[in-house]
């Protein structure tokens, strides 16, 4: 076995670290569970999950894109049914690892996961506004939103408490312009640390009436799945709970690891084993009690900025994570709510994807509608139901995109005319010239020609019987669909069915090339 790269992974890991930790606390006090069970989780995303095989560099831990969803289960089933929630993503994960299925979440629609993400970001970002202010969000996402305008009003008038958007309002600032200081002070300290640590020590030299987080032990609050909480596994919405958490968390993880793999030049990710790896660590999570996990982007590019180059510095990240909750958990005591409620709202603008969605109304239209149509379902419903819509739409705007059906109907000159009957198995008997022009053995008029090409679903039937109910009744047709590459059983049936109808309303000939099948 070759030797740990100690001089790279060591300082790497004690960044991730840094990152990981307000992170870890901010997103479980947003999920209205206890600080320590985010800290669990992250533990065992580092300690467990990055000693096993699948992607090298990425970090897993608690996720902002889960804490709606979890918010909402917790509300819904108690804090209690957590664990049975998150063991039984576990599971689900496994399996689909075990049947090698994590290379289809490649197929994802990438306007439905920035969607995804963006519905995320705004609910999170909505929501995380009135925390920041000391004050109780409303339940729904429309609610939220519709909320702000008295929530800026209170804040700007003084009716919200002044010392807890002040303090939340400055923890922001120094969350979005850290990054222009000088790259030695930037780069040593991470952005979410800086923020949060300064924000404590204000807290605690001004004595500031601001709520802050309330401690216990980690063995105080891990908890083992009990008989009670199995009925959240009963309901309809239990179980779409479940298929929501394994489809975000896979996806967010999978889409991560790409992104990871694009962002240095070691082992590239191995699909199925990360998504086999992330089963074994929420079905541990769920054992414990503890939030669901995903492989998290902002943790996985500071480990991959900071240098690391093997598994070592997740592990070893984990294990710090390990050390500071079981030696100085007094220490999450001493931070305001409203800055974490600030670093929640600063990771949820993140994730709405500003740039990408100007550059699909440029050049994608139809792209930037799913995005912007999975967003707002996400925040007018939930998560799981707003996913789903959004991968309607895509599946529709795809099959739409690729049914192209080209129509041209066109009055056929006596010399292409000869054969307008031969082999139809529809009518009989063909066209003879007559002034220049082809036409039927009764002489009704010119030959009409129907040339079908392309995709004919039942997408496109509408446009393609507009077009033959427009053909004159009194003239021959011909209708040539050797063209089509495909033609399913709705257009085949409405093809059929239009020529007996033309035959039994018209005396003029009807030629079809090549014969249409017969359909029950």
């Amino acid at each position: 076995m070759r030797a740990v790269p100690w001089r790279f992974d060591l300082p790497a890991s004690l960044v991730v670290f840094l990152v990981a930790l307000p992170l870890c606390v901010g997103v479980a006090v947003a999920s209205g569970v206890p600080a320590e069970l985010g800290l669990v989780t992250g533990i065992v995303g580092g300690l467990v999950v990055g000693a096993l095989p699948g992607s090298s560099l990425q970090v897993s831990g608690p996720a902002a894109g889960l804490t709606v969803l979890v918010y909402e289960a917790v509300q819904e089933y108690g804090a209690g049914a957590l664990g049975v929630l998150v063991l039984a993503t576990g599971l689900l994960q496994l399996a689909m690892g075990a049947l090698r299925l994590g290379r289809w979440f490649r197929a994802m629609s990438a306007s439905v996961v920035h969607g995804m993400l963006a519905g995320i970001g705004l609910t999170l970002l909505s929501g995380q506004l009135y925390a920041l202010a000391d004050r109780r969000a409303p339940s729904t996402g429309p609610e939220k939103i519709a909320g702000l305008p008295a929530l800026l009003h209170d804040a700007v008038t003084g009716s919200a408490t002044p010392s807890a958007v002040a303090l939340g309002a400055g923890t922001l600032l120094v969350l979005v312009f850290w990054k222009y200081l000088p790259p030695r002070v930037a780069r040593s300290v991470p952005a979410p640390l800086a923020a949060v640590g300064l924000a404590a020590a204000v807290t605690a030299a001004a004595d500031l009436p601001v709520a802050r987080i309330r401690v216990s032990g980690l063995l105080d609050v891990v908890e083992l799945p009990d008989r009670g909480a199995l009925g959240a596994l009963a309901s309809t919405a239990g179980l779409g709970t479940i298929l929501a958490f394994t489809l975000i968390a896979s996806a967010e993880t999978l889409f991560s690891a790409a992104a990871v793999d694009r962002m240095h030049h070691g082992p590239r990710t191995d699909y199925d084993r990360e998504l086999t790896a992330q089963g074994v660590g929420n079905t541990l999570c769920g054992l414990l009690g503890a939030l669901p996990m995903t492989a998290v982007i902002v943790r996985s590019a500071a480990n991959v900025q900071a240098g690391a180059r093997t598994k070592a510095s997740r592990v070893l990240h984990g294990l710090w994570l390990l050390l500071f909750t079981a030696l100085l958990p007094g220490a999450l005591g001493l931070v305001p709510l409203t800055a974490l409620a600030a670093v929640l709202v600063h990771a949820g603008a993140k994730l709405v994807p500003v740039r990408r969605i100007a550059a699909l109304c440029r050049d994608h239209r139809g792209e930037a509608v799913v995005l912007v149509v999975t967003a707002a379902a996400i925040i007018g419903t939930d998560l799981f139901e707003g996913v789903l819509i959004g991968i309607g739409l895509a599946v529709v705007k795809s099959a739409w995109q690729t049914s192209h059906l080209h129509i041209d109907v066109e009055e056929l000159p006596a010399a292409e005319g000869g054969g307008a009957g031969e082999g139809s198995g529809v009518g009989e008997g063909s066209g003879v010239a007559e002034g220049g022009v082809a036409v039927g053995p009764d002489g009704g008029g010119p030959l009409m020609r129907v040339r079908l090409s392309g995709n004919a679903t039942f997408l496109r039937l509408p446009r393609l019987l507009d077009a033959l109910e427009r053909l004159p009744a009194d003239r021959p047709v011909e209708l040539d669909w050797s063209g089509l590459r495909h033609l399913d059983h709705a257009c085949t049936v409405a093809l059929t069915t239009w020529a007996a109808q033309h035959r039994a309303r018209s005396s003029a000939t009807l030629a079809v090339e090549p014969p249409l099948p017969t359909v029950a």
